[in-house]
């Protein structure tokens, strides 16, 4: 069970290069169109996933420095190190379990989501059983209720937020298998209503000199440049020692820039294999199927909503904690949600473009910003104990809602 769960439901390459090998395999293709189709879904994989850790490195930078001036501890990477050393085997099983009834919900109910976000498929029993620890949930019943639990948002998650899915892309194949779902309901909700399908955010008249605007990795560099030349000027330990700010900002946003790029051609070269190899599976596994992708997936439809979702929801969200902290009404001392606000704000803008244009992004995007600033402070709050500073850093989205409904649904099971 550890080598699948570590070497394969864990590795998002093998686990895509895998099940595009089944799904040409039960479409009986030749041996060579299913070597080089698996291989290929498994190196876009790997593309993609390295375009998010340049993205991720590019970003994660400005938390560490604004978490350190602001006395937080820091979170040990992508993990609370001491939850995973004491629970990692739970989880580990936990998601084992859950990916089962997650096919079985596929295969024998109208809700047909087969959840492909490979590092999703841990990190929601991550947060689930890190909220059921929290109520003193313990044994056989903390991986039953995390299983339940995690099988369900993979099916549900992604189903729910459908239709906006399509209106965006206008494709109907996939669907979103990301902890964006909240924001995107959200946004895109509040654009229905406020928002303006005449002007696009992909419209955008710009000036003949100014076109390189649009570029999605141009003016997501020149985004980050100034961001860094920003928060580098309050928080000179941002750049690193024998270097200067004006050359550290550059080198991040040129990384930041070229992440972009790897980040988009992985997602193109991912679904042109992907999409091919799983009408096999839908069609002789489980009949009508749609996958569910990251996030990535939507910023190649409306890159442009993308860097104005990240730049409102970094405005909003940034002015919004500062009145959190001041006022200490949740008791606890908040930070920038940097990462958050360009994936999981940056998917609710594309949503949010769908259902209404440029207005409808920009202030569907900014009520999403304000609600993943209170579910990241009220999440940390209820998981005080266990991995409280992971969700400072990666919370006020989907995983924020799973701990908290995790927490309390423990409290029946003869938790705290």
């Amino acid at each position: 069970m550890d080598i699948i769960i570590d070497n394969i439901l864990r590795n998002p390459p093998v686990l895509l290069g895998l099940i595009a090998m089944f799904g040409l395999l039960v479409q009986h293709k030749p041996v060579s169109d299913v070597i080089k189709g698996s291989l290929t879904a498994a190196f876009g994989m790997v593309i993609l996933s390295t375009g998010v850790n340049m993205l991720l490195g590019s970003i994660a930078p400005i938390n560490t420095a604004v978490q350190t001036s602001l006395g937080v501890s820091v979170s040990e990477g992508l993990s609370d190190a001491s939850f995973t050393a004491e629970y990692g085997g739970t989880v580990g099983v936990t998601m084992f379990i859950a990916l089962a009834l997650h096919l079985a919900i596929a295969r024998f109910t109208p809700i047909k989501t087969i959840f492909l976000t490979g590092n999703m498929l841990w990190w929601f029993p991550f947060v689930i059983v890190a909220g059921l620890v929290e109520a003193k949930v313990s044994g056989t019943m903390l991986i039953i209720v995390g299983a339940v639990l995690s099988a369900l948002y993979w099916s549900l998650g992604p189903w729910i937020t459908r239709r906006f899915v399509w209106d965006a892309t206008g494709d109907d194949s996939f669907l979103i298998g990301h902890p964006t779902g909240i924001l995107c309901i959200i946004a895109g909700s509040v654009a229905r209503v406020v928002g303006d399908k005449k002007k696009s955010t992909e419209d955008l008249d710009l000036p003949a000199g100014l076109s390189f605007f649009r570029e999605i990795s141009i003016t997501g560099g020149l985004v980050m440049l100034v961001m860094n030349l920003i928060v580098g000027c309050f928080i000179p330990s941002l750049v690193p020692a024998k270097n200067n700010l004006i050359s550290y900002s550059i080198q991040s946003s040129l990384e930041f820039a070229g992440g972009l790029l790897v980040l988009l051609y992985g997602v193109r070269l991912l679904i042109n294999q992907i999409m091919p190899a799983f009408q096999g599976i839908a069609e002789k596994v489980v009949p009508g199927a749609k996958m569910a992708f990251d996030v990535p997936i939507l910023f190649n439809y409306r890159p442009n909503a993308v860097l104005i979702g990240f730049i409102i929801a970094m405005i909003s969200s940034t002015a919004m904690i500062l009145i959190v902290n001041a006022t200490n009404v949740f008791g606890v001392l908040l930070v920038p949600l940097v990462i958050t606000s360009f994936f999981e704000c940056g998917g609710a803008a594309v949503i949010a473009e769908g259902q209404g244009g440029l207005r409808g992004a920009i202030i569907g995007t900014a009520v999403a910003a304000a609600v993943m600033v209170i579910l990241v402070a009220i999440s940390g709050t209820m998981m005080s104990t266990t991995i409280q500073n992971w969700l400072f850093v990666f919370g006020g989205n989907d995983l924020s809602v799973m701990s908290m409904i995790g927490k309390l649904l423990g409290m029946l099971f003869g938790g705290a």
